[in-house]
């Protein structure tokens, strides 16, 4: 990693409480990120323990579904931001704990798990609701926060590269052409893939996989998880990759440092 750069580390830990019992402190300790942003926490402040997290220097803001053991997102940040904001001011998301934002002097964190749309075509159209929405949000956030950098799990992958088997999953949840579209849009809308800014159109790079059939080993995975930065941000983008050794989850973390 790059000395004296801003780390930014986005991670769906599908389970704080497990990713705590795999090792996950420990990990964060050598990672060392200055912001890390974790997705599917599926537990609240009051069911989880901070200290070991405040003990490494992190400021902790929490933000669980009210469904017990489903969704939310926490951050954590070894500066304290000047302002934190829970949730994104509509219930029907905000109950599912989807979006939290920590601004800074000069740059905003908005750490976001949206929906996967898996579980069938009901959720697959909540899911594209909530994509349409979150596009006209973030236009509208743009001019009253500093520039934003869009941590989390997008449950999307934009073009063929970015999973193992695009031709087999052309109209699956997370690839269908509605998504990848939105995708494309969002980019074009001001925003820097900050994976693909640095690593080109390299294939076979992932952040998630199926725990059946050995799919990490085979490393047969999809790329959902992202970095996003405004455009404004780019001179500031140092380095930025994902982190396929870390194993707390089926997913693995991304992450951004910026100057």
């Amino acid at each position: 990693m790059i000395n004296n750069a801003l780390k930014i580390i986005s991670y769906n830990v599908n389970g704080l409480r497990s990713a705590l019992s795999k090792g996950l402190i420990e990990w964060i300790r050598e990672a060392n990120p200055d912001v890390l942003c974790v997705q599917e926490i599926k537990a609240g402040r009051e069911a989880l323990d901070v200290a070991a997290f405040e003990a490494l220097g992190y400021y902790a803001y929490l933000y669980p579904a009210q469904k017990p053991g489903y969704s939310g997102v926490a951050t954590f940040s070894k500066q304290q931001p000047k302002n934190v904001t829970m949730g994104c001011g509509r219930d029907l998301y905000d109950h599912e704990g989807r979006v939290l934002r920590l601004d800074f002097d000069d740059f905003s964190v908005l750490n976001v798990y949206m929906p996967s749309g898996t579980s069938g075509p009901e959720r697959q159209q909540f899911k594209l609701e909530w994509l349409a929405w979150f596009s006209t949000y973030v236009k509208a956030l743009r001019h009253s926060v500093p520039p934003l950098v869009i941590a989390g799990d997008f449950n999307c992958c934009p073009t063929p590269i970015d999973l193992h088997n695009p031709k087999a999953n052309q109209n699956s949840p997370g690839y269908t052409p509605e998504e990848r579209a939105w995708f494309a849009q969002l980019l074009s809308d001001g925003f820097t893939d900050t994976f693909r800014h640095h690593r080109g159109d390299e294939p076979h790079h992932y952040s998630w996989w199926s725990y059946r059939a050995g799919s990490r080993s085979r490393n047969v995975g999809w790329r959902l998880d992202y970095l996003l930065a405004d455009n404004a941000l780019q001179p500031r983008l140092q380095s930025a990759g994902l982190l396929p050794d870390a194993v707390h989850s089926d997913h693995c973390p991304a992450f951004v440092e910026l100057s």
